[in-house]
This record gives structure tokens, sequence and C-alpha cells, in this order.
């Protein structure tokens, strides 16, 4: 099959760039040497991976449409195919065998956006860079303020977790079939200001801290003293304000008051 007779499907999320200007800038948009080990999330029809494979001698892709998956092994022969889904990958794994920087890039179906998302953060520090083209509304999300609509779960785990850069827009018009929204190309890395070792300098367990964040918001319009109640015991740090809701907090509060928790022995 060739990539011009491959029919996308719709029960993939598939929407296939067609603007190689824009998969060329997508692809610059990744800071590695050819020496680093890239991992492409869902190459399609190979919009992203022609390129690619021109950079990095040390590419992998993950796909779970066996006739995508084959159009990369036909056309990209030096290319490594994991014929599954990115979400079942063994990133630490991925990076021991190479033993140097683990990047990486993809087109992300729409309704795998968070979860990919939440999957490379978990992983701290093992991927030094992520390029992602994402729903403009979720990277809306991502890079949100406390006291804005947009702001959630997403907002706080990606700005303690690392830090987020729009590198660009896509118009929907560049995209086979078009989707119904416009796209936004990131770039993601690991640690910020506050935690340069992402995970590994929170001052809680990851699990504590997303456990906080989730209850929540979960509840996000009652106040904290009421959609906390059952994790806290109606305790909280002293000088916490409790009467604000979840959207009022900064990232670095969650932490703060997860690590609290962890330290009176809550689980």
């Amino acid at each position: 099959m060739t990539h011009k007779s491959f029919k996308p499907k719709k029960s993939l999320g598939q929407h296939f760039l067609a603007d190689r200007n824009i998969s060329g800038a997508i692809v610059n948009g990744l800071e590695a040497l050819p020496e680093d080990r890239v991992i492409e999330i869902g190459p399609g029809t190979g919009a992203l991976t022609q390129f690619l494979s021109e950079k990095f001698p040390d590419l992998h892709v993950f796909e779970v449409d066996s006739r995508a998956a084959d159009i990369v092994r036909e056309n990209y022969p030096g290319v490594t195919v994991h014929q599954r889904s990115f979400l079942e990958s063994d990133l630490a794994g991925l990076a021991a065998e190479t033993g140097g920087r683990l990047f990486v890039i993809g087109n992300l179906p729409y309704y795998l956006t968070s979860p990919i998302l939440f999957h490379v953060m978990d992983c701290g520090s093992l991927v030094t860079q992520s390029v992602f083209m994402i729903q403009k509304e979720v990277a809306d999300r991502i890079i949100a303020r406390p006291r804005t609509r947009d702001y959630g779960i997403l907002s706080v785990q990606a700005q303690v977790f690392g830090r987020t850069d729009r590198l660009m827009a896509v118009s929907r018009r560049a995209f086979r079939p078009p989707p119904k929204v416009e796209s936004t190309v990131i770039s993601y890395r690991p640690g910020n200001e506050d935690y340069p070792g992402s995970v590994a300098d929170l001052p809680v367990s990851a699990a504590m801290f997303k456990r906080v964040v989730r209850t929540a918001f979960q509840q996000r319009r009652k106040k904290l003293s009421n959609a906390l109640k059952e994790l806290t015991g109606g305790m909280f740090p002293e000088g916490f304000d409790a009467g604000r809701r979840a959207e009022e907090l900064e990232p670095r509060e969650f932490v703060a008051l997860a690590a609290w928790l962890e330290e009176k022995g809550e689980r």
C-alpha cells in the first residue's frame, strides 16, 4: 500500500499532515543530535518520518495501525518499528539501551493526547525533549495560569514536572482529512526553576501529588475545605487558606500541600 491510497481511520483519530514545509518545521523544533535516540508516535503515512529518518539514524516509531507500520517498514528500512501503542512503551528500557539522550515527537491523535502527555511527564528526565502537535485547546490548558477557565489538572502537572513552549500554530487545512479544530506544536522539557530534576526533585511522591491535584479538581467549584475534606480529614497546614478553590492555587502550592499530607502519613 502506498501513502496515497492510505485511507485514514476515524476510529484511530487519524488526520495526516499534508504540508511538507510544516513537517520540516516541526522536525526542526526537535533539538536532538544525530547520535540521540528519537521516538516518533504514530508516523501514519510518514509526513514526519521522512525528515526524521534523514537526520536521526536511531529512529524508533510506535504505530498501532498495521497499514501505516508496513509503509514505514517499506519506505524506511532503517527505522525500528514497534507495532503497538506508545502508552505501552518502556521508555526507561529504550533510554538504557542507547545510553544517551531520548527524544519524543509526534502528531498526536486528539483522543490520546492527554494520556500520552501524562505518560511522558511521569518519565521525568528520561526524555530530554518532546515535540508534539496537539489540539490548540489542549495547548491552552497546558500553559494556563491560575484563576482562568483552562487551568486544571493538566496545567498543574505540566507546570510542576516541566516547562512547555509553543512553537507554531498549524491550520486545519494542512491535514488530510481536515480536523474540526486548529492545532498547535509544543515543545515540552522536564524540569524547571522550582524542580530542575522534574519528578525526582519533588519533595513528595508523584503519586501523592497527583492524588491531591486530581481530587481537588474533581470538584473544582467547591472550596478546598470541602473538596479535600476526605483526603485531609479537615486539617490543613498552618496559614493555608482552604477557603479557596482548586483553580486559585499556584502549582507549587499543590506540591507543598501534598508534601504536608504525605509527611502526616496520609495515603
